[in-house]
Parts: structure tokens; sequence; C-alpha cells
């Protein structure tokens, strides 16, 4: 499965109305059908529980503004329950679990999710605001894909035994770690949660999983469909404020490794509290990326210009809120005003609104929070010199919800919105003349996750990735997160690998067994 938004399914109905009459004082979500409770507690040991404190908090749907329901606040109390449930069952059951009933197990998972995908994307449409559409066709899609992947590559893994000589065999096995603790963020809630939960719960071990805390209710959705799948406490699941669940979790003695996705910032306290504990990490942080277009894909007016004109303004999926948004474009010179000219155009018809509206194009950012970050950032541009060529403001489509217009911003690579993580449906364009001067501008910045190549010339399309310091590099596309293709950044993107069956080895450890058969002693004593 790829993340694409070509062809796009339309909802059947069941669970969306397609046409919604705003009705004063109600959630967004009523009507749909999605027979959401009251409130969430944790997912702990198997079974909803009460947070320790007895305290709740609302869960805001970015595309009224609204709250649509509560999330259990988590603190420490809840995350030593958790834990230690987990711990009761990796030692009682999940680690003396077949490889063959744990891969059975994510496919249970998997075919779950498929019968269940309207409503569990629309769940997610109405907890982060992302467009149906997208959750449909893409999100969804895809987090079915990643733990049918893992369930698959367990069936087919082999340890590795080598002769060191006629009476000495060297055997590696790879054994879980034990309880592993993940921390999720808000852009992309179910996908983030399949890209741990699947290697984490192959590898066999098990899991105390903390939601973004604008997020937290699609996760408690899936875990209502699934919790009889999985023995009880294999996979937990606690929510609340990154300050007090997400801290406890990462300073927890009790658990073997920790996987963080979210802010350079906030990773940088991730791993210094990893550190104090002495357990491994993988961090997927913070991302600028260059999408780089070179003249020929002007050459001719076909379908690959057309499709280059779609990969710039892919800027805007998600509402540019996604770790790889091409949030930088580099255009060279000859074509920039017949190419930019298509760019702004296809920008400027994508189609903002409701995002429960099959039509809508791109949806509402994850919060109040965030859209003033993002708005900030438009202003900053402009104050630094930058020049408006489509957008460049709020956009007030839905009354009460957190909307920005796709802006493109033409500039300098040294300005800070080319260099700073906005995190938002903005783009700034840059010019250059040679291929040196287009590898020298995408990599003069602080991160390294994603980047993008344009170019007719096959020649230009291994070389230039292979300058570009980023893990993952699309050429001639972009936006496609298949489950076999790993995804990881350098420099200050973080480190490790997540998808691939590489990824399974960031949460298991090697067993080598040093076996002699030699009946005869060394001789040293």
């Amino acid at each position: 499965a790829q993340m694409k938004c070509a062809r796009v399914p339309r909802p059947r109905g069941r669970w969306l109305v397609s046409t919604r009459v705003a009705t004063r004082g109600l959630s967004v979500a009523t009507g749909l059908n999605l027979n959401l409770p009251a409130k969430y507690g944790h997912f702990i040991n198997g079974k909803f529980v009460e947070p320790a404190s007895g305290q709740y908090f609302d869960n805001i749907s970015p595309i009224d503004g609204k709250p649509f329901i509560q999330a259990a606040r988590g603190s420490k109390a809840d995350v030593d329950a958790a834990v230690s449930a987990a711990h009761d069952a990796y030692r009682s059951i999940w680690s003396k679990t077949s490889v063959t009933a744990r891969s059975n197990a994510l496919l249970k998972i998997a075919d779950i999710i498929e019968q269940n995908l309207e409503k569990l994307a629309t769940i997610e449409c109405v907890d982060n605001g992302k467009a149906i559409r997208e959750t449909m066709a893409a999100d969804l899609p895809l987090v079915i894909d990643h733990f049918r992947y893992f369930a698959g590559c367990i069936r087919a893994e082999e340890g590795t035994a080598s002769e060191l000589d006629a009476n000495t065999v060297s055997i590696n096995i790879q054994e879980p770690l034990g309880v592993v603790g993940a921390i999720i963020p808000w852009n992309f809630p179910l996908t983030m949660a399949a890209w741990k939960l699947g290697p984490a719960l192959a590898a066999g071990n098990c899991v105390v999983l903390k939601p973004a805390e604008q997020t937290p209710t699609s996760i408690m959705a899936l875990m209502e469909l699934i919790k009889d799948e999985l023995p009880a406490g294999v996979l937990n699941v606690v929510t609340g404020y990154g300050s007090e669940a997400g801290e406890a979790l990462a300073r927890s003695k009790g658990i073997a490794k920790l996987g963080f996705t979210g802010s350079t910032v906030t990773g940088t306290r991730i791993l210094q509290a990893a550190a104090e504990s002495m357990i491994p990490t993988t961090l997927e942080l913070g991302g600028k990326s260059p999408n780089i277009f070179f003249k020929s894909v002007c050459d001719s007016d076909d379908a690959f210009l057309d499709k280059a004109v779609e990969g710039a303004v892919m800027f805007a999926l998600n509402q540019g809120e996604v770790c790889t948004c091409q949030s930088r474009l580099l255009v060279q010179e000859d074509i920039y005003e017949r190419f930019m000219e298509r760019v702004v155009k296809r920008t400027e018809a994508i189609k903002t609104g409701d995002p429960l509206d099959p039509a809508t194009m791109m949806g509402a950012q994850v919060s109040q929070a965030q859209h003033d970050r993002i708005t900030n950032y438009i202003d900053l541009g402009v104050k630094e010199g930058a020049t408006v060529l489509t957008g460049g403001s709020a956009n007030d489509v839905v009354d009460g919800g957190f909307y920005i217009k796709p802006t493109i911003l033409s500039g300098r690579n040294e300005m800070r919105v080319f260099q700073e993580e906005i995190f938002g449906p903005v783009t700034g364009v840059v010019t250059f003349k040679t291929e040196e001067e287009a590898i020298a501008i995408a990599n003069d910045t602080i991160y390294g996750l994603g980047a993008g190549v344009w170019t007719r010339d096959m020649h230009q399309a291994y070389t230039v990735p292979r300058a570009i310091q980023a893990g993952r590099v699309w050429v001639n596309c972009y936006h496609a997160y298949s489950a076999h293709a790993p995804f990881g950044g350098y420099k200050q993107s973080g480190f490790g690998r997540e998808t691939h069956k590489m990824a399974l080895n960031h949460y298991r450890q090697n067993k080598n067994m040093y076996i002699s058969m030699d009946k005869n002693k060394l001789g040293f004593f």
C-alpha cells in the first residue's frame, strides 16, 4: 500500500453522512453513528479502566473546535499499572507464544480493521481533522498493510548458524526485548501506532503505547474492536498529556526499549530519559524536506509534467502536518515561471472545507495551538521578506474549526521559514542554477528525513539522491509509504528505521550461542 490520494473511494454512508447540518451545541460526531462512549478510560490488561486520578480531559475536534468525547488523564500510577500488566503478560504468555500464533494474531487484527475501515476512518477524521478522503484512501489501508506485512515477515525468518571449526558452532537467535514503550504523534494516529505495534508485537514484545493528547480517541476505538485478539496485558494504551503520562513512560524503569515519533525538541528529552535507563531507542523526528525540480521536467507538456506539478503541491497532503512535508521547493531557474504558474494554479484548486465531505481535499489543522503556530510563521516569513504566491492566511471555511489556506512563499533558504519546521500547509520556493547548487541548498538544514528529486535524466535520478543527506529520497514521486521500504532520518531527524523488516531488529536483541562439541580441554589450566 502506498499513500496516494488518486482515485479516492467514496465512503458508502454507513458511518458517514456527507451533508451535515451544523447544530449549535452539538458535537461534530453527532449523527455519524460512530457508537462512541461519552469517555474512554485507559486500556490496561485487556480492559478499559478508570484513570488513577479519576480525571478526564476534553478531546476537541479540529473540524469545529468543540469537544466530542473525553479521554483519561494519565499519570505515573496509570503508566506503572500498564507496565506491570505488560510484564506479567510477557513472562506468562507472550514470550512463550509461537511465531505462528503471533503472526495469526496480527493478521486477525488487520482483518478486523479492514472490516471496520469506514468507521475507523471517520473517527480518525473527527479526531484529527484530516480529510475523510485521506483516511479512507491512505491512512487506514496503510495500517492494515503494515500489520499484514510484519505478520508475513516473521513467518519467513530464520536464524543463522556458522561452523567456526570442526567442533565449534555459532548460532544466532533473535529474542524480544520484553516490554516496549511507544509514544506516537497526532498527525497520523492510527498509522503511527501501526508502525510501532506491527514490528514490536511481531518480534514478541508487549507494549505500552501513549498517543498524543490531541488525538486520543481513534486508537481507543481500535482497542475496543481488537481487545479479544491478544492476551490481556500484551497491548496497553495510556492516554494523557505528554508532560505527565508521556514523561512517566519515558522514565519508567520497567521498559526495555522506547520508540518515539515527534518533534526534535521532544525527541532530545526522550533520548535523555532513555539514557538514564540505558535502554535502546528509535527516534523519528522533524524535517524540512527539499523537493527538487530540474529543468527536464518541462521538456514536454505531458503526463509526467502533470505528475511533477502534483508532486510539488503534495506539501498540502494531510494539511502539511507530515514530518516529510516538502516544505522547501527547489526549482531550476530555467523553468521557474512556467512551472510555478502551474503549481500555484493547482494549489489554488485545492478544495478546502468540512473534512467529512468526501469532496474536501484538505481539512483542518489539529488544534488551535497548531493553527496559531502556522499563521505566526506565515507572518514571520512576510516580515523576513518572503513573497506570498498564494494563500497566506487563515481559512474560515467551517465555523469554529482550525483551517489554513495552502500557502506558497517565495524567498531565500536562509530565512527561518525555510529552516524551521512549520508543520502546516506552507512551503517555500527558491531557485537554483546548477545541480551542485541544488544539492548544496537541499543539504543546508539541520534535518535529514525526506527529500524529492524530479527529473527525466536517469543519471541525475541516481546521483543526486545519493548526494542528498536524507534517509528517504523519493525520485519522481513523493509521499509513498510502502511497508516494504525502510523509513527514517539522518542528522537531527533521528535514527533507527521504521517499516520494512529491518525495523524488527530494533525490537529484538541477538542471542549468540557459542557451542563447543570438543570433548578435550583447552589445556590452559
